[in-house]
């Protein structure tokens, strides 16, 4: 009985050694492949934040350039009729 025991017991410490080891090397180059991708799609990402950041800053301007000139007109279309 004791030695059924006892296999059991290493068989078992065995097991778990097994278990408690680190990620083999596929699992390892995965989770680097994945975090390569997270970082260059954050990349991505930031750099679609400032084009549009780009994109709005230049369609405030050109509203602004277009108020500008209706009101030039607005003054232009005044002056003919005084």
């Amino acid at each position: 009985m004791k030695k059924v025991l006892i296999a059991a017991a290493a068989s078992s410490v065995l097991l778990l050694a097994g278990c408690a080891s680190g990620p083999d090397e596929a699992t390892t180059a995965k989770m680097d492949d994945l975090s390569n991708q997270v970082s260059q799609l954050s990349a991505d990402v930031q750099a679609l934040k400032n084009e549009v950041q780009a994109g709005n800053k230049n369609a405030m301007a050109a509203q602004e350039e277009a108020e500008r000139a209706n009101e030039r007109i607005d003054n232009i279309a005044q002056s003919y009729t005084k």
